[in-house]
Parts: structure tokens; sequence; C-alpha cells
């Protein structure tokens, strides 16, 4: 039923049993003894695990699976084997999906040469092979998958016959047979698509979509419908496959989290996000530039979405708190029953889809700030252009696979570029590379490519002077300002820059504050119990920063901790952390700045805790390591301290791409302050920058500073 926190409750009671010792399995079936059920447990949360993507835990359930099989007598020789072969298989099939290719390959010579014997044959051969074909699909060796499930024999054969039968389902108990066959299958599909069978690919594909039950069955659905495209496009039938690619994006964005279950069974997991990249570049191949940039944004809410999907304590600004806890308590209880398979419910109609689609309309009522990050949605390009300025662009890049356009937005019009994606990801890394070295010049070379390939055939269309940028992938880490033009200057030379995670979230930066207040909070130079992590000139400028305010505040070494800054920061319109910054890029709600500890934080102020935290801040400045940097993985917009900042309440924020020098930022940051008086912060930075350049040229001292919100 994919009740995940119903079956663990009950495998924690069982366990509970096993140690009280009520151990044994009774059962009166003819041909089947009495078995031991230590393994049980462990092997039954493996399995659950593979689903839910833990795949690390559900390798150490696994294993303890297998050192609890019980096979001497009294409990007979068939339950043990299957005990061991369930172990063995979902052990191969984790060691697979975690991307551990050694582990998994040795762990799959183990399961092909399991011997299982006369006794249960008839039943165990046929999961046997399937295991192996899962895990072939696993490591992505189709070849071998057609293979492994023709070693079931006449399954095919049986496969096609019952989907053939009349009214392309099963009468009576067909549960069974449909949890068997649609996996199979799309095992069948997609290993014929990968070897290039696809006539078989076709066959296998359609008999899925066609069948009355698949609707209930999204994670396999998706998949079936983004081969689908994938074959239209090679037979050129740019219509059908943009409608199916279309058709796969809806049944993704009915799921808020990621759980992959039936598509574990299978052995396969799927990147989602290839599916928008497939539309978007049919959409902007065929002229539909508006439909194209629309899922664009939709991808990066969906990348949003998947990582935040199981935070519970978010904080919704102007919304009535108990009532958005309740409602997101509903939308956690409406998602699990949506994925829960209901045989009695048509296709598409049960309790569970309908109430989540109830919850989801209601907490876009309650909180729509929250609702951008629990549910998938973006603004239209003709709402977008009302929100951009009247002598300003936006500039939104994206990249998957071997496809990159550039959107460029004015109020006047929105156009689509493509761009070539050669090599973008190395150059990005070779430039971050040699412009963190001060010492040398090669930076310039790299600068001078980096323009050519994402600057130079949309420059004609940016003819404003402000530009707000949307970076996207490897993009995130690009000091945009320091890319050479071909006339020798810099982009930052022509152009004011600031930037977005997404164009959605202009929807929600909260207005300018009418008055500049002069209140800042000023914390530099914590005391992390280890002086290698002192700031010398940190000190120095959070004092001189707060000197400049007239009612400020400055909190240093023991003082600078998260403590004092939770109780204090949300009195205050301007904040300054002068701190070191912690990135942690498997885990990036667990990135955050470092800050001293005490008797009630430990010190790290994660993205997490931003999420759950209410400010009223014009600007946040991170002088700070590294804190610009997020997650870059499939298409995900960067989800850092610069979007957990703006959530929290933040109006801009100043952040760093990289470890910056500590005196030269000084420097930079007092001349920033300076101009406040008399620019917008998006200009002030502009000019801090420039002015730091007379005296530190090389780009590696200003230019990793980056504006992130609004410009005024």
């Amino acid at each position: 039923m994919k009740r995940y926190n119903r079956l663990f409750a009950c495998l924690d009671d069982l366990e509970s049993l096993l140690k009280a010792g009520d151990r044994v399995i009774e059962t009166d079936k003819p041909l089947i003894s009495n078995s031991d059920a230590s393994p049980l447990p462990n092997l039954l949360r493996a399995e659950a695990l593979i689903e839910l993507g833990d795949y690390p835990r559900a390798v150490s359930e696994a294993k303890l699976a297998l050192q609890r099989v019980e096979d001497r007598l009294p409990f007979g020789m068939w339950p043990p084997i299957r005990y061991r072969l369930g172990g063995q298989a979902a052990l191969t099939l984790a060691y697979g999906l975690a991307g551990d290719r050694a582990n998994a390959m040795a762990q799959l010579k183990v399961l092909e040469e399991f011997r299982i014997g006369f006794l249960g044959s008839a039943i165990l051969n046929p999961l046997k092979a399937n295991a192996i074909a899962r895990a072939h699909m696993a490591l992505g060796d189709y070849a071998s998958v057609a293979r492994d499930l023709n070693r079931d024999e006449g399954g095919w054969t049986k496969t096609v016959w019952y989907l053939n039968n009349a009214a392309w389902g099963f009468s009576g108990d067909d549960a069974s047979q449909t949890f068997v066959v649609l996996p199979k299958l799309l095992m069948r599909g997609i290993s014929s698509y990968e070897t290039g069978d696809r006539a078989t690919a076709k066959a296998a594909l359609s008999a899925i979509l066609r069948h009355n039950r698949i609707s209930d069955f999204g994670e396999l659905r998706w998949l079936a419908l983004y081969y689908w495209g994938l074959i239209s496009e090679r037979e050129s039938d740019l219509r059908g496959a943009t409608d199916a690619y279309a058709k796969a994006v809806s049944v993704i964005e009915q799921q808020r989290a990621t759980i992959n279950t039936e598509a574990s069974k299978i052995g396969f997991v799927g990147d989602k996000q290839a599916v928008y990249g497939r539309l978007i570049a049919l959409l902007a191949q065929q002229g539909r530039a508006g439909e194209a940039f629309d899922y664009v944004e939709r991808s990066k809410s969906r990348a949003l979405v998947d990582l935040l999907a199981s935070k519970k304590d978010f904080i919704a600004a102007g919304a009535d708190a108990e009532k958005v806890r309740r409602v997101l308590a509903q939308l956690d209880a409406a998602d699990l029953a949506s994925r829960a398979q209901d045989d009695g419910a048509k296709p598409g109609e049960s309790a569970g889809v309908r109430s989540f689609e109830l919850a989801r309309r209601e907490i876009g009522q309650t909180a729509p700030e929250l609702s951008t990050l629990v549910t998938v949605g973006s603004i239209a390009p003709d709402e977008l252009k009302g929100l951009i300025g009247e002598r300003e662009a936006l500039v939104e890049y994206y990249h998957q696979g071997d496809d990159l356009y550039a959107f460029v937005v004015t109020r006047a019009q929105l156009q689509a570029v493509k761009l070539d994606a050669k090599g973008l990801g190395e150059r990005v890394r070779a430039f971050r590379r040699a412009i963190e070295d001060p010492g040398s010049s090669f930076w310039d070379a790299r600068a001078r490519a980096l323009y050519e390939q994402l600057w130079q055939p949309i420059e004609a269309l940016v003819t404003a002077g402000s530009v707000v940028v949307v970076p996207h992938g490897a993009l995130h880490y690009l000091p945009f300002a320091a890319l050479r033009r071909a006339d020798g200057s810099l982009l930052i030379d022509q152009y004011a820059l600031r930037f977005l995670p997404s164009a959605s979230v202009l929807k929600f930066l909260r207005p300018a504050l009418a008055k500049q207040a002069g209140e800042l909070l000023a914390l530099g130079n914590p005391d992390l119990d280890d002086p290698k992590l002192d700031l010398r000139f940190a000190e120095g400028e959070a004092k001189s920063v707060a000197g400049m305010f007239p009612s400020s505040r400055v909190l240093v070494r023991k003082d600078a901790s998260e403590t004092n800054f939770r109780k204090a920061g949300g009195v205050f319109s301007r904040i300054h952390f002068a701190t070191h910054g912690k990135f942690q890029a498997d885990d990036p709600l667990n990135s955050g700045l470092q800050l001293a500890k005490d008797g009630e934080n430990d010190g790290v102020l994660t993205v997490g805790e931003l999420y759950s935290i209410n400010l009223d801040a014009d600007l946040v400045t991170l002088s700070a390591c590294e804190t610009g940097l997020g997650r870059i993985a499939n298409g995900d917009d960067v989800v850092g301290l610069t979007r957990g900042f703006l959530y929290a309440g933040s109006r801009s924020i100043v952040a760093s791409l990289w470890s910056v020098d500590d005196q030269a930022t000084a420097t930079l940051m007092k001349t920033f302050y300076e101009n406040l008086a008399a620019h917008s912060k998006q200009d002030a930075l502009r000019q801090a920058q420039i002015k730091t350049r007379l005296i530190y040229p090389h780009p590696f001292y200003w230019a990793a500073f980056q504006l992130t919100g609004r410009a005024e």
C-alpha cells in the first residue's frame, strides 16, 4: 500500500516479538513448512528503503537479513531459501542503485550462482530471474536484461497474452498479475529501446500505456511516457513526442516527493529532469519559447520540491502558523494516500488523489509563498514581464545534457536562443580553478571563451544596462562579472548584475522598505574553538561596517553566536555576517554559516533552519567563504543560503562564490556600505567591485560577490 510510516511501526513491533522469543511463523499450507521469522523485519525494511531511495540503509538492512537467515531444521528448507534469495536480491539492487558498481557486481555474481534446488524451484526460479534482471537494470546493462527476462520461461509470452485479454485488464484477483506484469513490461520496453530494438520497445510501452491500471502506477507511467517520447523523436513525430513528455511531466508533478516506489521494482531510477529537458528542447525547436520557458521554471520548482519535501517546520510570513502546520500535515497524509495502491478505485480517482488536490489548493490559499516550496508551480511569462523593470532584462539559462538555452525576457518580448553546450561544465571548472589563483593570468583566456559561449550570442538582445541573471547547473558557480568581452572590457563594465535562483522568485520578493532604516546587526570573527579558523580582518570589518550606521549592534567572538542571531536577527533591517561558511554538496539543507556555539545551539545556522526563521531584513550580507555555493545536480537551482535567506524574509543577499581574501573583502565591504547612501544595492555593489579592482586587479579579490534578490 506504500504506507511506509505504518510499515516501519509494524516492523518495530515485530522486532520486539522476536526479541521476546516469538520467532516461528506457523503455516498449514501444503508443501510450505514453518519458518524462522528473524530475517523478516530487516528484509522488509531493506525493500522499503530501496523504494524510498535510502540505499545505504537498505544495504545495512539487507546484510542483517542475510545474517539472520536460519537454515537449520526443524524449519525446513524452502522458507530460508526464499529469505536468503530476497536478501541477496535487495543487497545487489541497493548497491546498484547507489552507483556502487564494484559491490553490485560482486553481489550479482553471488545472486547468479545462488542454488535453489528442486524444492520451490517453480516459484523461486522466476523470482531469481527477475532479481537478476533488476540488478542489470540498475547497472545500466540493458543487453543482459532481455536475456534475464527470457530466463523466466514463458514469461514474455504470458505477459503479452495477459495484456491482450479483453479490455486490457484482468478480472477478479488481478493485483498480483499487475504487480508482476507491468514492471516486467517496462523493463522489456526500456532495455529494448536502449539496445536498439525499437519495435519490441514500442510493443511493450504501448501495452503499458493502454493498460487500465497504469494510472495508479505513476512511477511506471512517467517512465513509459518518457521512453515513448524518445521513440517518437527518433521517428520524427515531434508532436507525439511533445505530447508524451508533457503527460510525463504532469504525472511527475502530481507526486510531491521523490519516492521511487514502482520504479525501484525494475531497478531503475530515472532522471525526472531529463523529461523536462527533452520537452523544453522540443518546444524551443518549434518556436514555442513561452511554453518552453514555463517548463524551465517548473523544472527548477520541481527540483526544489524534491529537496524540501520532507521538511515539516516551515515559517509562512503573514499566515496563521498553526493553520499552515495543519494543512502541511494534511498534505503529507494525502500525498501518502495518493501513492497507495487502491484496487477498487478507477484510474486516477482514488480518495488519496482527491484529498491531495484539495490540500494542495488550501496550502496555496493559506500561504502562497510556502506553496511554491511544497508544490510545483511557476508564473506565466506575461506576468513575469510585468515584474521586470522598464530598463531591465532577465537572462535565464537552462542546461540539460547536450542542450543549452538562454531565454532573454524584457517587458516587450521573450526570446529563446540555443547556445553551444560543448564542454560547458569543464570550462566553468577550469575558469574557477584559474580565477582562484591570484598569481596567475590564465583566467583571461577562459573568461573570453565563456563570454563567446554564453553572452556573445545574446548580446544584441540585452540592450538594458541592468540585468537579472538566472543561472542553471554549473553556471551557478560562474562569476559572470569577470567574463571578458571581445573589446577587452569585462561584463561588469557594461552591466549592473543581480541574480535569482529562479525567475518565479520575483513574484515573492518582499516590497522594498519605504524608508531605509539605520539599524544594522554585524556578527564577525566568531570563536569557533580553533585558532586556525580565526578571521583577523573580519572582526575589524564587522566593527567598521557597524560604525557606519547610527543604530547598530556588533557581536564578535563568543557573542557572535547562533543563539544571539536568533534572538536579535528579526529586529534589524540589515544583517552582516563576517564569518566562515560551511558547504555540504551531499546534504545542501545542512550547509550553513559557522557561528559561535553555546548551550542552546550548535553554532551552525543551516539552510534548513532558515526555512523556519522569520526575518524582515532589507539586506543580508554574507561576507564569508563559499556562501553562494549550492548543490548542483539534476538541473537543480541553487538551494543554498541565498535561497534560505530570501525565504526567511530578506529582500536582498550579497554572498560569495569562493573563499574570499580577508583583507580585500574588508575594503570592498566598506565601500559597498558607503555607496548605499546614494545608490541602489545593485549599483552600490558594482561600484564597490570596480573600485576594489583598482587596488586588486585580479578578479579573485572582487568577482566572488553577487547580489541576489531586489536591486533597490
